[in-house]
């Protein structure tokens, strides 16, 4: 699966301190980049999350499964625009060409249970039926309903920093599904790095596979 951040809040810490003190007009303080380290430290641990709402960013992520998607789309906040398999064909049809190869998803317990060949023999039959569809005129709206769970999509997602934190929060962690784990993984990376103080408090394991929150992070 691979993570590409398309677009990110300018300035984005520097925005929050600002709009932060305009709640309560303690321009005297402003002194970034110090007082903008301090001052979103101290939101965050008084759980004031709202002023994280004025940053946002965008990401696409492509060959997630729509396993993946739909676990990703539960989010309310996080504005998607997926790829629409009414329009997107994976096999050519009678009046027009395929517009990308069918390709799918196989989960590490099942080729570590030895069922790798049959996952693979399954989801190519899901596609010759699909195919078979097309050629016969279905279309591919009607068509897709005997596509896997396991095929996969491209999504591109938007959502503020405040979001992006309960995101990180409920699918970094061990329990949360490996796949949505894996692309949260990733984007976490690619956060601490464009707003370091925001998600100073996520801490990535030496394996990159989880992430907890260290409280401790938010002191001043």
């Amino acid at each position: 699966m691979k993570v590409e951040l398309v677009s990110i809040t300018p300035n984005a810490e520097d925005l929050i301190e600002r709009a932060c003190r305009t709640c309560y007009l303690s321009f005297d303080r402003y002194d970034p980049p110090k007082s903008t380290a301090e001052l979103i430290r101290k939101v965050i641990r008084k759980g004031h999350h709202s002023v994280l709402e004025h940053a946002s960013a965008t990401f696409r992520i492509k060959g997630g499964s729509r396993v993946f998607t739909h676990e990703l789309v539960r989010h309310r906040f996080v504005s998607p625009s997926q790829e629409s398999q009414r329009y997107v064909c994976y096999a050519d049809k009678p009046d027009r060409k395929k517009t990308k190869d069918f390709e799918y998803q196989i989960p590490e317990t099942v080729k570590k249970s030895g069922s790798e060949q049959v996952f693979q023999d399954g989801a190519e039959a899901a596609y010759n039926l699909y195919e078979e569809l097309l050629s016969k005129g279905v279309p591919p709206e009607d068509a897709r309903y005997i596509l896997p769970n396991a095929t996969t999509s491209e999504i591109v997602i938007t959502a503020n920093f405040r979001e992006f934190r309960h995101l990180f929060a409920v699918r970094c962690q061990p329990r949360a599904h490996w796949e949505i784990r894996e692309v949260c993984l990733q984007m976490l990376t690619i956060m601490k790095r464009e707003a370091p103080t925001v998600f100073c408090d996520f801490i990535l394991d030496e394996d990159n596979v989880c992430a907890s929150i260290d409280p401790g992070k938010l002191q001043a």
